[in-house]
């Protein structure tokens, strides 16, 4: 998994990039955040309702959060078997 992936899509996010949004969505390896962007962005561009683009939003960091966290403690792994 490329960590600079959830990188660009919290910047991106941040600064209300939705094209580049767009694009890391189509470019990414990871059909997780993918798919967690989709939903945002369908819900930011369709939804009429705030608290289900919120809940989105909400759902994409989350979805950060957990894959950066795992991929810290995958490189502990690693530098400890080295």
């Amino acid at each position: 998994m490329n960590i600079h992936d959830y990188d660009r899509a919290l910047y991106y996010t941040h600064r209300s990039q939705w094209d580049n949004l767009l694009i890391l969505m189509v470019r990414t390896k990871d059909q997780f955040l993918s798919k967690k962007i989709e939903h945002f962005l369908h819900a930011y561009n369709f939804s009429r309702d705030y608290k289900i683009i919120e809940t989105n939003l909400h759902s994409l960091f989350r979805y950060i959060d957990h894959a950066l966290e795992n991929q810290s403690i995958d490189m502990e792994t690693l530098v400890k078997v080295e």
